[in-house]
């Protein structure tokens, strides 16, 4: 039986995913780009930027990209997004919008 080092439980029942996702300060804004263009970016995930990206990009049907540890999201998606994580299990608490 494998045992997680970080919680001391089994593989499992290892809860540390589910207790990361709860200390993150997750923020979500929309910026204006040239042309006019909309997008939200996402900052302050700890957790696999690149996995969870594709997720949002195929859930809020947009284009997208992972750079510099933000996702970006093309247009405006802040409510979308935000209603998102909270479904995959982010606090609602942690999560700020501007």
């Amino acid at each position: 039986m494998d045992i997680c080092p970080k919680c001391g439980l089994p593989k499992a029942a290892c809860i540390c995913n589910e207790l990361a996702k709860t200390k993150q300060k997750i923020r979500i804004e929309k910026i204006k780009r040239r042309f006019g263009k909309m997008v939200t970016v996402i900052s302050g995930i700890d957790e696999n930027h690149k996995d969870l990206a594709k997720r949002l990009k195929e859930e809020l049907a947009c284009g997208g990209t992972f750079k510099n540890g933000l996702i970006e999201l093309q247009g405006d998606h802040v409510k979308k997004a935000k209603e998102r994580l909270m479904k995959l299990g982010f606090s609602e608490e942690n999560i700020e919008e501007r």
